[in-house]
Protein backbone atom coordinates (compact mmCIF):
# COMPACT_ATOMS: atom_id res chain seq x y z
CA UNK A 1 0.00 0.00 0.00
CA UNK A 2 1.53 3.67 -0.58
CA UNK A 3 2.23 5.85 2.01
CA UNK A 4 0.65 9.22 1.29
CA UNK A 5 3.32 11.80 2.47
CA UNK A 6 2.45 14.16 5.22
CA UNK A 7 3.24 17.70 5.36
CA UNK A 8 5.35 17.99 7.77
CA UNK A 9 7.44 20.58 7.01
CA UNK A 10 5.20 23.14 5.73
CA UNK A 11 6.84 26.02 4.17
CA UNK A 12 10.45 25.01 5.57
CA UNK A 13 13.78 24.73 4.28
CA UNK A 14 14.70 21.59 3.69
CA UNK A 15 18.68 19.90 2.51
CA UNK A 16 19.06 16.84 0.38
CA UNK A 17 22.06 15.36 0.30
CA UNK A 18 23.41 13.17 -2.20
CA UNK A 19 26.29 11.56 -3.17
CA UNK A 20 28.62 13.97 -5.08
CA UNK A 21 32.27 15.01 -3.62
CA UNK A 22 31.29 18.72 -3.09
CA UNK A 23 29.24 17.97 -0.07
CA UNK A 24 32.06 16.96 2.09
CA UNK A 25 34.41 19.23 0.46
CA UNK A 26 31.53 21.78 0.81
CA UNK A 27 31.76 21.72 4.82
CA UNK A 28 35.64 21.76 4.98
CA UNK A 29 36.16 17.88 5.06
CA UNK A 30 39.88 17.21 4.59
CA UNK A 31 40.90 15.90 1.60
CA UNK A 32 42.70 12.86 2.99
CA UNK A 33 39.19 11.88 5.53
CA UNK A 34 37.20 11.70 1.84
CA UNK A 35 40.16 9.85 0.60
CA UNK A 36 39.78 7.19 4.07
CA UNK A 37 36.39 6.91 3.17
CA UNK A 38 35.95 6.36 -0.62
CA UNK A 39 38.08 3.47 0.46
CA UNK A 40 36.30 2.21 3.04
CA UNK A 41 39.08 2.24 5.62
CA UNK A 42 36.71 5.18 7.61
CA UNK A 43 32.85 4.99 7.29
CA UNK A 44 31.07 8.32 6.62
CA UNK A 45 29.97 9.15 9.96
CA UNK A 46 33.04 10.47 10.33
CA UNK A 47 32.00 13.33 8.16
CA UNK A 48 29.20 13.82 10.55
CA UNK A 49 31.10 16.81 12.83
CA UNK A 50 31.60 18.95 9.93
CA UNK A 51 28.06 19.04 8.59
CA UNK A 52 27.55 20.06 12.26
CA UNK A 53 25.91 23.54 10.57
CA UNK A 54 23.04 21.32 9.08
CA UNK A 55 22.58 18.99 11.97
CA UNK A 56 19.38 21.14 13.27
CA UNK A 57 17.48 21.11 9.72
CA UNK A 58 15.42 19.37 7.94
CA UNK A 59 17.47 17.26 6.02
CA UNK A 60 16.62 14.44 3.19
CA UNK A 61 19.81 12.16 2.84
CA UNK A 62 19.86 10.15 -0.66
CA UNK A 63 21.06 6.60 -0.72
CA UNK A 64 24.03 6.18 1.44
CA UNK A 65 23.77 9.17 3.48
CA UNK A 66 22.10 8.01 6.09
CA UNK A 67 25.20 6.79 7.39
CA UNK A 68 26.40 9.80 8.10
CA UNK A 69 24.62 10.35 11.06
CA UNK A 70 21.02 9.73 12.90
CA UNK A 71 20.29 13.87 12.75
CA UNK A 72 19.59 13.37 8.94
CA UNK A 73 15.48 13.59 9.10
CA UNK A 74 14.59 11.16 6.37
CA UNK A 75 16.40 8.37 3.91
CA UNK A 76 15.30 8.17 -0.17
CA UNK A 77 16.62 5.49 -2.12
CA UNK A 78 14.57 3.96 -5.21
CA UNK A 79 17.57 0.81 -6.20
CA UNK A 80 16.32 -2.53 -5.23
CA UNK A 81 19.85 -4.00 -5.56
CA UNK A 82 20.81 -0.99 -3.40
CA UNK A 83 18.88 -2.11 -0.06
CA UNK A 84 20.14 -5.64 0.01
CA UNK A 85 23.09 -4.52 0.69
CA UNK A 86 22.10 -1.65 3.17
CA UNK A 87 19.07 -3.59 4.71
CA UNK A 88 20.37 -4.92 7.89
CA UNK A 89 21.84 -1.42 8.82
CA UNK A 90 18.80 0.30 8.42
CA UNK A 91 16.58 -2.01 10.58
CA UNK A 92 17.83 0.08 13.46
CA UNK A 93 18.76 4.15 11.55
CA UNK A 94 15.99 5.63 13.38
CA UNK A 95 14.85 8.23 10.49
CA UNK A 96 11.81 8.09 8.03
CA UNK A 97 12.76 5.87 5.62
CA UNK A 98 11.31 5.74 2.15
CA UNK A 99 11.77 4.15 -1.39
CA UNK A 100 9.92 3.62 -5.00
CA UNK A 101 11.40 0.37 -4.93
CA UNK A 102 8.50 -2.20 -6.16
CA UNK A 103 9.51 -4.91 -3.43
CA UNK A 104 7.85 -3.18 -0.86
CA UNK A 105 4.80 -1.58 -3.11
CA UNK A 106 2.10 -4.74 -1.67
CA UNK A 107 4.30 -5.39 1.17
CA UNK A 108 2.28 -5.25 4.76
CA UNK A 109 3.49 -3.13 7.14
CA UNK A 110 4.14 -5.34 9.74
CA UNK A 111 6.70 -6.57 7.12
CA UNK A 112 8.32 -3.45 5.31
CA UNK A 113 10.88 -3.09 8.35
CA UNK A 114 9.30 0.56 8.28
CA UNK A 115 10.12 1.60 4.85
CA UNK A 116 7.32 3.83 3.66
CA UNK A 117 6.70 2.70 -0.45
CA UNK A 118 5.73 5.96 -3.31
CA UNK A 119 4.96 4.38 -6.63
CA UNK A 120 6.52 5.94 -9.67
CA UNK A 121 4.17 8.00 -11.16
CA UNK A 122 4.03 7.02 -14.32
CA UNK A 123 1.78 10.39 -15.64
CA UNK A 124 4.62 12.49 -14.26
CA UNK A 125 7.82 10.26 -14.72
CA UNK A 126 9.79 13.48 -14.94
CA UNK A 127 9.49 16.85 -12.75
CA UNK A 128 7.06 17.11 -9.86
CA UNK A 129 4.28 15.17 -9.13
CA UNK A 130 1.68 16.38 -7.02
CA UNK A 131 0.21 12.95 -5.89
CA UNK A 132 1.35 13.27 -2.37
CA UNK A 133 1.17 8.74 -2.84
CA UNK A 134 3.69 8.70 -5.81
CA UNK A 135 6.35 10.12 -6.73
CA UNK A 136 8.33 11.54 -9.87
CA UNK A 137 11.43 9.03 -10.01
CA UNK A 138 13.17 11.39 -12.75
CA UNK A 139 15.47 8.44 -13.70
CA UNK A 140 17.45 8.62 -9.85
CA UNK A 141 17.27 8.75 -6.39
CA UNK A 142 18.14 12.38 -6.24
CA UNK A 143 15.80 14.28 -8.23
CA UNK A 144 13.23 11.81 -6.86
CA UNK A 145 14.15 13.47 -3.44
CA UNK A 146 13.15 16.32 -4.44
CA UNK A 147 10.03 15.49 -5.13
CA UNK A 148 9.83 13.94 -1.89
CA UNK A 149 10.62 17.40 -0.14
CA UNK A 150 7.73 18.97 -2.10
CA UNK A 151 5.46 16.24 -0.62
CA UNK A 152 6.85 17.77 2.87
CA UNK A 153 5.22 21.08 2.25
CA UNK A 154 8.60 22.83 2.03
CA UNK A 155 9.34 25.86 0.59
CA UNK A 156 12.97 26.20 0.04
CA UNK A 157 15.42 23.35 -1.12
CA UNK A 158 18.75 23.62 -0.56
CA UNK A 159 21.18 20.56 -2.60
CA UNK A 160 24.33 19.04 -1.81
CA UNK A 161 26.51 17.27 -3.50
CA UNK A 162 24.17 16.99 -6.93
CA UNK A 163 27.73 16.87 -9.15
CA UNK A 164 26.60 14.82 -12.14
CA UNK A 165 29.84 14.31 -12.79
CA UNK A 166 33.43 12.26 -11.81
CA UNK A 167 36.23 14.08 -9.41
CA UNK A 168 39.45 13.34 -8.94
CA UNK A 169 40.99 11.57 -5.12
CA UNK A 170 44.09 11.27 -5.14
CA UNK A 171 44.39 10.80 -9.25
CA UNK A 172 41.75 8.44 -8.93
CA UNK A 173 37.96 9.20 -10.67
CA UNK A 174 35.52 9.24 -8.39
CA UNK A 175 31.63 9.69 -8.36
CA UNK A 176 30.42 9.61 -4.93
CA UNK A 177 31.83 10.82 -1.45
CA UNK A 178 31.26 7.29 -0.17
CA UNK A 179 33.46 5.44 -2.97
CA UNK A 180 31.39 3.18 -5.68
CA UNK A 181 28.15 1.37 -5.42
CA UNK A 182 29.43 -1.16 -6.79
CA UNK A 183 30.29 -4.53 -4.57
CA UNK A 184 34.36 -5.20 -4.79
CA UNK A 185 34.09 -8.36 -7.32
CA UNK A 186 31.45 -6.21 -9.75
CA UNK A 187 33.20 -4.21 -12.91
CA UNK A 188 32.92 -0.70 -12.62
CA UNK A 189 29.63 0.76 -14.46
CA UNK A 190 30.03 3.26 -16.66
CA UNK A 191 27.72 6.57 -14.58
CA UNK A 192 24.48 7.20 -16.42
CA UNK A 193 25.18 11.24 -15.65
CA UNK A 194 23.74 11.76 -19.32
CA UNK A 195 20.83 10.22 -18.56
CA UNK A 196 20.23 11.28 -14.35
CA UNK A 197 20.46 15.75 -16.06
CA UNK A 198 17.00 14.74 -18.40
CA UNK A 199 15.03 15.18 -15.42
CA UNK A 200 16.37 18.26 -14.11
CA UNK A 201 14.65 21.27 -16.62
CA UNK A 202 11.59 19.77 -15.81
CA UNK A 203 11.92 19.90 -12.15
CA UNK A 204 12.87 23.62 -12.47
CA UNK A 205 10.02 24.17 -14.53
CA UNK A 206 7.37 22.35 -12.24
CA UNK A 207 9.32 23.80 -8.75
CA UNK A 208 8.59 27.70 -9.81
CA UNK A 209 5.22 27.25 -10.74
CA UNK A 210 4.79 25.71 -7.45
CA UNK A 211 6.70 28.23 -5.83
CA UNK A 212 9.28 26.17 -4.48
CA UNK A 213 13.18 27.71 -4.36
CA UNK A 214 15.92 25.31 -5.17
CA UNK A 215 19.69 26.02 -4.76
CA UNK A 216 22.19 24.01 -6.16
CA UNK A 217 24.85 24.15 -3.35
CA UNK A 218 27.90 23.12 -5.60
CA UNK A 219 28.68 26.05 -8.27
CA UNK A 220 30.38 23.89 -10.37
CA UNK A 221 27.84 21.26 -10.63
CA UNK A 222 26.99 19.43 -14.17
CA UNK A 223 23.24 20.79 -13.75
CA UNK A 224 22.73 24.16 -15.47
CA UNK A 225 18.72 24.52 -14.28
CA UNK A 226 19.20 25.73 -10.62
CA UNK A 227 20.58 28.50 -9.35
CA UNK A 228 23.94 27.56 -8.32
CA UNK A 229 25.49 29.62 -4.96
CA UNK A 230 28.22 28.67 -2.10
CA UNK A 231 27.27 27.31 1.08
CA UNK A 232 29.22 29.50 2.98
CA UNK A 233 27.44 32.49 1.60
CA UNK A 234 24.11 30.42 2.11
CA UNK A 235 24.79 29.77 5.73
CA UNK A 236 26.11 33.35 6.38
CA UNK A 237 22.37 34.58 5.26
CA UNK A 238 20.75 32.59 8.06
CA UNK A 239 22.75 33.35 10.90
CA UNK A 240 22.08 37.11 10.13
CA UNK A 241 18.10 35.68 9.71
Amino acid sequence: MNWRVPRIWEGQTCWILAGGLSAPRQFGVPEEVIQKVVERKEKPSIYSQYFSPIHNEYVIGVNNAYMIGVWIDALFFGDCAWYLVHRNKLIDWPGIKVTCCSRFQNKPKNKAEGIKFLDKDSKKRQGLTTDPTKISWNANSGAAAISLAVHFGVKRIRLLGFDMKTEKVQDKSVTHWHGSHQQPNEKQKTPPFKRHLRGFPVIARDAKELGVEILNMNPDSAIPDFKKVSLKGVLDCQTVE
